[in-house]
């Protein structure tokens, strides 16, 4: 539907007083009509529900949705009630816990109430949970007695405690700071002014150089996660913008762009690996420079990514099977519905089976194997249905090439081979979403920051990021995997495959 754009018209209250008490007189002059109704389209625009999601109900409404005159009355629900929707205990997973025994009885004991019975301890104990706020890096100040002999002059001072260390940083300080900058968006100068409120001094040069002697020390982890990220049977990767204000080029460099690509891999293990790079490469070049370390012996990787050139590999010498997002395709039909419902509807719909048909076999824990012959039995059809009337589109002279519905049409049938490749190729995904929001941690950072100064700045930050949110994937505590990275830098160095976030725990279990 196309929208009847109006010229803009500067009003307020008062005028619309007059206009308004003008139509006792006569009618309204075509000035004052116009106005009056750029008026209230305006009112009912900015009333007007916007679409937040793009599920084919929202983009086109439900046909099966009685009118309401014709809505019945509701019935009793038989669902579950909903919860009070707080956190249980189990949700505090990082939490510290501390048992506490009851003190006076003990399992066995008669009991005191009644004195016929015994006591026994219970499966579930009662929880209790109780949150503190504390300021993200904290500082403590020992003082340290000194006692001077006044006839020598020598001055005997306090021992250390232990716990103390030598370094004024330690290893949960370059921690936190990693992670609110590269985990949670927050710049250094924006936790500076923070700690300065709470009374603890870090400034941002000081946080820089935190982080950067931090990064040279977990170098190895981020290397052996692209090593073993090459050797992943699924490579999603992507890119976005970004900006390096100090980033050097090279005089036949002709390129004026900078980005950050993402690379998630999933392993054979179904190990989820998240690479991040930022620099004047674009995703489908740093796919070929990750590629360059995976093993002869392995079968072709299956690469998803959207159906910009730059994605892939060029002029490179191992085969990839190619596959292409499909939320893109079906993204290309939600722009215009409002122009062609009925056209939009059936496309969108169509995929919407095979979306149904894949999160039924992830509901059913289908391994790769079964969920492409269930792709390829119920699926099948209406992907070929589909190609059949995406063609009839042209063929039959029914839409317009240059139309908004001709180029969507055109955009699925020039890249249809990689758009099915669910079809062919076992573990091959439906689309690249995973990697669309795990790019959302660079766009965060840019939305913050607005930039990395130099290149090195943006290698650290793709360290950190690659870390982060790959401990995130595996669900591990990033915060614990940084600090520990750091206190075991040794055995790091020395064998990084066992220092993983998916098995760094187990590592330390057998220390």
């Amino acid at each position: 539907m196309r929208r009847d754009y109006r010229r803009r018209i500067d009003v307020n209250v008062e005028e619309l007083d007059r206009v308004i008490d003008e139509t006792e007189k006569g009618p309204l002059s075509e000035a004052d009509r116009q106005k009056l109704k750029t008026t209230l389209h305006a009112l009912v625009e900015s009333l007007e529900r916007r679409r937040n999601n793009e599920k084919t109900n929202a983009v086109l409404g439900d046909q099966n949705t009685p009118a309401p005159a014709e809505e019945a009355q509701p019935e009793e629900s038989e669902s579950k009630p909903a919860g009070h929707g707080r956190n249980g205990a189990n949700a505090f997973r990082g939490a510290e816990k501390i048992k506490i025994a009851h003190a006076n009885l003990q399992s066995g004991n008669r009991c005191p109430d009644c004195g016929r019975g015994n006591v026994y301890e219970q499966k579930e104990p009662k929880v209790l949970v109780r949150i503190v706020g504390q300021a993200p890096l904290a500082a403590t100040v020992y003082e340290l007695e000194r006692l001077r002999c006044n006839a020598c002059g020598q001055v005997f001072t306090a021992q250390e405690p232990e716990e103390v260390g030598s370094e004024k940083y330690d290893e949960t300080a370059a921690a936190m700071i990693a992670q609110l900058k590269y985990g949670s968006g927050v710049p250094f100068h924006r936790l500076e002014q923070l700690e300065e409120m709470l009374g603890i001094p870090l400034p941002a040069a000081t946080q820089w150089e935190v982080v950067e002697e931090a990064a040279e020390i977990m170098k190895p982890a981020r290397d052996e996660l692209i090593r073993q990220a090459a050797q992943g049977e699924v490579l999603h990767n992507d890119d976005t913008s970004m900006r390096v204000l100090r980033l050097a080029r090279e005089p036949s460099d002709d390129r004026t762009g900078v980005f950050t690509s993402n690379i998630l891999a999933i392993t054979a293990a179904t190990h989820k690996i998240a690479l991040y790079f930022t620099g004047r490469q674009h995703a489908g070049e740093n796919m070929a420079d990750v590629l360059k370390q995976r093993a002869q012996e392995l079968p072709s990787p299956i690469q998803m990514c959207d159906a910009l050139s730059r994605n892939t590999p060029k002029a490179f010498g191992m085969e990839i099977l190619l596959a292409n997002c499909m939320a893109h395709g079906r993204r290309q039909f939600v722009e215009i519905a409002p122009n062609f419902p009925d056209e939009c509807r059936y496309v969108l719909e169509s995929l919407g089976e095979v979306y149904r048909n894949d999160a039924m076999a992830r509901e059913q824990s289908h391994s790769a194997e079964d969920r492409l012959r269930l792709h390829q039995k119920q699926s099948g059809p209406v992907m070929e249905q589909l190609h059949a009337w995406l063609e009839a589109q042209f063929a039959e002279k029914r839409t317009e090439p240059n139309s908004g519905l001709g180029k969507a049409i055109t955009y699925l049938l020039r890249h249809w081979k990689g758009l099915t490749a669910f079809l062919r190729h076992a573990g091959s995904p439906l689309d690249n979403n995973i990697c669309e929001q795990a790019l959302k941690r660079a766009v965060l950072h840019r939305k913050n920051a607005l930039f990395y100064k130099t290149l090195n700045g943006a290698q650290v930050g793709d360290l950190f990021m690659s870390l982060i949110h790959t401990c995130r994937l595996c669900d591990a505590n990033s915060f614990d995997y940084l600090t520990e990275l750091q206190k075991h830098a040794g055995e790091l160095a020395a064998r990084p495959a066992e220092w993983m976030p998916w098995n760094y725990r187990e590592t330390l279990g057998q220390q």
